[in-house]
């Protein structure tokens, strides 16, 4: 079993579609794309990935297609466990371990309702651990869908002792959380993987491990050279730039970077299950085009 994932970027995977399907030939040029500019590991099947939109069938499959096209170059992370119950939880979770991921990510909302304690989330958790085989490595994401559980110092705490998990990737974009749970996490297996880009050079100078957000599947070797860099003093004008450039996460992911990607000459189609592609007005399209020429001087400037 690791001891560690590697800091740097792990950017949340988009999945490809064409005519309704999992277009597979896509999503071997975009793991391509991805290990070309630098991507530490690979976070599959994931809310970029729509998750909640697959089929188990179609988790499983995504997941075990990364990790065989990926071929050891860099590890592979997966979640996918949307169902309510707990007993079907754990058969999600079985069948994402038995794909051969480096870890299985725990959906941090999945665990608990949203109006219930600490107490019955770590009893569901303890639940799931009895069934999960000791040696896959274990992490969390909080998920903002259906709703945001964001780990508190007390259950951080418990993973973090427990020695079971190694990957958490914080969406609270809070630099004082982040900070208590980096100092929770110190001495043990469990790394945080910040989501957010306006506390991510602050947070990995504190001692965050990495970076793990959509603008990975945009601006992707930006953020590797950022994480490697967090002292260089071009770092804070970067980390400047990237905040506002991450804005455009608000319009139409993950339909905006699979526009983006198809200018990178990538064959990706805009199709997505959780939105419309034809909310993409000429003026997000206009947008898009703007940040590919943006991150293209960027690129000389930082690369």
């Amino acid at each position: 079993m690791t001891n560690h994932f590697p800091g740097g970027e792990w950017p949340t995977m988009l999945t490809p579609f064409r005519d309704g399907k999992v277009d597979y030939p896509a999503l071997a040029e975009l793991i391509e794309w991805y290990i070309a500019h630098k991507v530490s590991g690979l976070f599959a099947v994931c809310q970029s990935s729509e998750m909640f939109f697959l089929s188990k069938e179609e988790r499983v499959g995504v997941a075990k297609f990364v990790k065989e096209h990926a071929a050891g170059r860099v590890p592979v992370i997966a979640s996918g466990h949307i169902s309510d119950a707990i007993e079907d939880q754990i058969d999600e979770l079985k069948a994402m371990a038995e794909t051969g991921v480096d870890a299985v990510i725990l959906i941090t909302n999945r665990l608990a309702k949203e109006d219930e304690s600490d107490d019955v989330w770590l009893e569901n958790l303890q639940t799931i651990l009895a069934q999960m085989p000791e040696d896959v490595p274990l992490g969390f994401y909080e998920c903002p869908f259906p709703y945001k559980r964001v780990l508190s110092p007390r259950v951080t705490r418990w993973c973090a002792e427990s020695g079971r998990f190694f990957f958490l990737k914080d969406t609270c974009c809070d630099l004082e959380q982040i900070k208590e749970k980096v100092d929770i996490c110190k001495g043990s297996n469990l790394r945080l993987y910040n989501a957010n880009t306006s506390t991510l050079l602050e947070s990995l100078r504190y001692g965050a491990t990495g970076y793990s957000g959509v603008m990975a599947n945009m601006q992707c070797e930006l953020y590797a050279w950022l994480c490697d860099h967090i002292h260089d003093p071009k770092a804070d004008k970067l980390s400047d730039e990237l905040t506002i450039c991450s804005l455009i996460e608000r319009q139409l992911y993950p339909v905006n970077a699979k526009y983006y990607l198809s200018l990178e000459g990538l064959p990706i189609t805009t199709e997505t299950r959780s939105k419309s592609d034809k909310d993409l007005t000429t003026t997000f399209r206009s947008e898009v085009e703007m940040l590919h020429r943006i991150t293209e001087r960027m690129s000389k400037e930082y690369l």
